[in-house]
């Protein structure tokens, strides 16, 4: 297939099966952040109702800057990965003090920002023509032009991604080839699980994860607590006060909470 007629054939797709989704609506490349930072290990549907209030609550940069963490993670419950509200609040109080960059290179110099982000916000909200690789888009190429491969590395797909970007209008191409490869995953076996990069989710239930979620979830919701009290609170888990200890040694270190004796609070 030509570069010319996989355009065409993808946003033709495109044209009749758009997906509606409330960050394509806009060109703020804050409320475009929020979005793919919120979508990164989320599915579109759940992300849709943290989204919307979340903008309410911190409508502008400088609305989430001026937050304090626990009401930024209060927000965030639900959703997982709790790092990424973190990341969200640190870039946004170093675009306070910056600006908001416009090019790939000054986003991905942002906490939490990597490369992948750095193109989506670059490419939706300015219109950049950056290269740029999801699961999504990852499997339209796999299925046209990888049929029969496996453990295809994305080296090999990212020549061909450059090679057929719509450069006229890399926003809606790169939107157009999102919902196409979503489409292939519903229709057919996802077309991803012959990347070299595909990974199982491992589970949530009795995983690391579920833990430093519910650790974070109590304390969001009061100054301090003890490390008896957060046993305690934890103990529906089934956790051994070792495990406590370590998850909580390592949300301080990566600036989650603050220990002091036998006391334990969020960061500011």
């Amino acid at each position: 297939m030509t570069p010319a007629a996989f355009q065409k054939m993808i946003l033709a797709h495109f044209r009749a099966h758009a997906r509606a989704f409330p960050w394509r609506e806009t060109r703020d490349p804050y409320r475009i952040l929020v979005s793919e930072i919120m979508l990164q290990q989320t599915g579109v549907e759940r992300v849709r109702g943290y989204y919307a209030r979340f903008l309410e609550r911190f409508p502008t940069v400088e609305a989430l800057a001026r937050a304090p963490l626990n009401e930024v993670l209060r927000l965030w419950q639900g959703l997982g990965y709790n790092r990424r509200a973190k990341y969200l609040r640190e870039a946004a109080i170093a675009m306070k003090a910056g600006g908001f960059p416009r090019d790939a290179a000054g986003l991905c110099a942002l906490p939490g920002i990597g490369p992948y982000t750095a193109s989506a916000i670059a490419a939706f909200a300015y219109g950049t023509p950056e290269v740029l690789i999801e699961t999504n888009i990852r499997a339209a190429y796999l299925h046209h032009f990888f049929p029969r491969a496996k453990a295809v590395p994305d080296k090999k797909i990212l020549p061909l991604i450059e090679k057929t970007l719509y450069k006229k209008d890399p926003r809606t191409w790169y939107y157009a080839l999102m919902d196409y490869g979503a489409h292939l995953k519903s229709r057919e076996i996802n077309p991803s699980r012959r990347s070299a990069h595909h990974k199982k989710q491992a589970a949530f239930k009795g995983s690391n994860r579920e833990l430093r979620g519910a650790l974070l979830r109590h304390l969001a919701s009061r100054k301090s607590l003890s490390r008896e009290v957060l046993f305690k609170k934890a103990a529906p888990l089934g956790r051994s006060g070792e495990e406590i200890d370590r998850a909580l040694a390592a949300l301080a270190k990566e600036g989650f909470v603050r220990i002091s004796g036998r006391s334990v609070a969020l960061a500011a």
